[in-house]
């Protein structure tokens, strides 16, 4: 973190327009079940840790994403971790905020998971005789009130998760495709339930950043139609979530065309990966991409995938943001296995813990280097013509000579001796 204040506050000196901050981070929705049934977690050397300071002092996270449900229920038997109601966000919330980090603030505005393929109408809504979009607003209103009031108050709010076919459906005819009409009716609805959100964000969370988070990050020109309608009817909002994970999306070549559309055609939105992960073993049948002979399901190869997916992120400076989604899996609850605590009821294998051994995977001190390139990003940046010939020291002041050792920055670019 010295390092990249450092280079930050002499990007600053050097003229350069203002730098977004960079977050790195994961969603911990399931971090206080484990740690309530006692699941064990270690360093990859075996030593006993805390798994968020581990997180926050080892893998240099500086941000948390937490996921919101109306009234939390699970569809079905099968128990796949819906149960953040207001007050258990409320709890890890503040936890974050103590912390010294960023809190990001998921809400699904449903009672189970939001996603492409659900986007459930909350049951307790059904009954309130008002307009979906005023129910929205006092919804989101209360939500960050009570937050705020608990010492929990969001630095990002993200307003729908994978909403790419548009949110709050109470039938099939509410679903947004892009081959609708921009000025349908299901359009139209979608554009005013993400203004009413994003009025009640700014006017309790005048600070906080809005995301708008949708997952057709393989499909560049499909991203671009849905964010291009939200701007065109005058969606409030300040950056673009994507989800990305390979065995749904396609190939980081095709994230990369994606994120360089996006710079294109919205220069002044920053993005952020708010989901993605890999698999360390049991690669899933039900994936659309084959990705194993890139990345094999086994501890290197999902370290690999995060080394590859930096080096794609680090060469677009739209990209401010990445979180690991569900880093804290690790089996299911508690030491041993046993009915009363099961936290979920099958493995997804995609955590930065090993289910079994409940070690931490190599990748999860990866991911730390999504910062270190991004913070050189930020200094060869540096636009020459601006500053041509010209050497400076670490905190912009111009020098005469080049040091004869340390770190300089020389015609744009970070020099060390």
């Amino acid at each position: 973190m010295k390092h990249i204040l450092t280079y930050i506050l002499c990007a600053m000196s050097l003229g350069m327009t203002a730098q977004n901050k960079i977050s790195l981070g994961a969603d911990i929705s399931m971090l206080p079940e484990y740690e309530r049934v006692n699941t064990p977690y270690y360093d990859n050397s075996g030593t006993k840790i805390d798994a968020f300071t581990y997180m926050k002092d080892e893998a240099k996270m500086n941000s948390m994403r937490v996921r919101l449900f109306v009234t939390p229920t699970e569809r079905g038997t099968t128990r796949t971790g819906v149960c953040q109601d207001l007050e258990y966000v409320k709890t890890l919330g503040k936890r974050i905020k103590d912390a010294g980090m960023d809190f990001l603030l998921d809400f699904h505005y449903s009672d189970s998971w939001a996603d492409p393929s659900y986007q459930d109408y909350p049951k307790s809504w059904s009954s309130i005789n008002q307009p979906t979009t005023d129910i929205i607003y006092n919804y989101t209103k209360e939500c960050l009130e009570a937050l705020v009031s608990g010492g929990a108050t969001p630095d990002f709010v993200q307003i729908g998760n994978e909403i790419s076919y548009g949110m709050l459906w109470q039938s099939d005819n509410d679903k947004c495709y892009t081959n609708q009409s921009a000025e349908s009716t299901q359009w139209k609805r979608f554009y005013s339930l993400l203004s009413s959100a994003a009025k009640a964000v700014r006017e309790v969370t005048p600070n906080a950043k809005i995301i708008v988070h949708t997952e057709r990050s393989g499909e560049a020109n499909t991203t671009k139609e849905i964010y291009s309608r939200l701007n065109a009817h005058d969606v409030d909002y300040d950056i673009i979530g994507l989800s990305y994970y390979p065995f749904y999306h396609n190939t980081l070549s095709h994230l990369g065309s994606t994120l360089s559309t996006l710079a294109t055609a919205f220069p002044d939105k920053e993005v952020h990966i708010v989901e993605t992960a890999y698999f360390y073993q049991y690669f899933a049948s039900d994936a659309k991409y084959d990705t194993q002979t890139t990345w094999a399901a086994t501890p290197t190869g999902q370290s690999a995938f995060i080394s590859d997916l930096v080096t794609e992120l680090g060469k677009h400076s739209n990209v401010t943001g990445l979180y690991y989604w569900f880093p804290e899996e690790n089996g299911n609850g508690g030491a041993t296995w046993s009915a009363s605590n099961v936290v979920i009821t099958s493995w997804l294998n995609r955590g930065l813990w090993d289910n079994s051994s409940h070690k931490a995977q190599p990748a999860l001190l990866k991911l730390q280097d999504f910062l270190s390139t991004k913070e050189a990003a930020s200094i060869d940046g540096i636009k020459k013509d601006e500053h041509p010939r010209c050497i400076y020291s670490i905190t912009g002041q111009q020098l005469e000579e080049e040091p004869s050792k340390g770190l300089f920055i020389k015609d744009g670019k970070k020099m060390i001796r």
